[in-house]
Parts: C-alpha cells; sequence; structure tokens
C-alpha cells in the first residue's frame, strides 16, 4: 500500500493536538492508509511509506536524475534523507500519546552505488525504545535484487508533549 496523498502545503499537515491525540504507532498507520498526509518531502525525494508495524517502518523509492550528484550518481544525501526517515519513523511507532520524537543524530555508510531506476525497499527497526531516547539501524536494499546499498544508525529523543 502506498500514502494515499502527500501534503502540499503546511496546513495539509497534522496539527501538533492530532499528532498527541495519538500513539506514534497509530500517528504512523493513519499515515500509511491516508487519513493524515504524508510529508512533502516525500514526492520531493520520490519515496513512499509502504509498510508499519511496531519498532519497524518501510518506505519504497526510486532515485530519478534529480537525485543524481554532478557524476551522474545517486547523491549521498538521498540514502541519509530515505534513511533518516525510515529509522526515525521506527522510532515513531514506539512513542506513546502524548509525545513525540526527533532525530538527535545519525550516520549512514554507502555499500555500493544504486543504479538510476532501480526501486528500492528502506527498512528501519528499533533497536531501543527508552522513555527519552530511541535508537535504530537501517537498510537500503533492491526490492527486485534484496542487494544492499546502504545502512545506517540513528538516535532520537523522546520528548513530552506538554
Amino acid at each position: 500500500m502506498s500514502t494515499p496523498f502527500v501534503a502540499e502545503n503546511p496546513t495539509d499537515l497534522a496539527s501538533r493536538e492530532t499528532l498527541l491525540s495519538m500513539s506514534g504507532l497509530d500517528f504512523m498507520h493513519a499515515m500509511l492508509e491516508g487519513r493524515i498526509a504524508g510529508p512533502p518531502i516525500f514526492r520531493t525525494m520520490g519515496y513512499r511509506l509502504h509498510e508499519v508495524g511496531p519498532g519497524r517502518v518501510v518506505f519504497r523509492g526510486v532515485p530519478s536524475f534529480a537525485h543524481t550528484n554532478p557524476m551522474g550518481a545517486v547523491h549521498g544525501g538521498w540514502y541519509g534523507t530515505l534513511l533518516d526517515s525510515c529509522m526515525a519513523c521506527a522510532v515513531m511507532t514506539t512513542v506513546p500519546k502524548g509525545r513525540f520524537y526527533t532525530t538527535l543524530d545519525y550516520a549512514v555508510n554507502i555499500v555500493r552505488a544504486l543504479p538510476k531506476g532501480t526501486e528500492i525497499g528502506a527498512e528501519g527497526s528499533v533497536q531501543h525504545a527508552g522513555r527519552s531516547t530511541g535508537v535504530a539501524r537501517g537498510e537500503i536494499r533492491g526490492v527486485e535484487d534484496g542487494r544492499l546499498y546502504a545502512t545506517g544508525t540513528t538516535t532520537c529523543l523522546i520528548m513530552s508533549g506538554d
């Protein structure tokens, strides 16, 4: 299932009150189901929310020419943005109602160049979910061949909405 719509302007995004009124898992399911708009970065970077579960999120996407560096290869920032999204959203699935998160840091290791036009899956999975921090890892793999293209890790800060 793909995200049915992406926010076109700030008023399309869920309000702070909406975000804090549900658990992170419920929020991510609402986004997957199209009850809450996905962020504009989905369209900009050419990926979409594909699966959501407790402690796990999968995005799918295909890099385009707009995502290449001067040498014509997929820019490292594309890998980083995609991994940041899948890992942090995995942490989001563990956040209780009334709380939210932000990325503190993340690291990316590009294993091999991603051929343009290759559909990938980016999976984020939680390694630790505490009261104030969440830690996750991520992988970008080819959908067709399962080849590993990049890995990542993140630490997120979990905060009260008060």
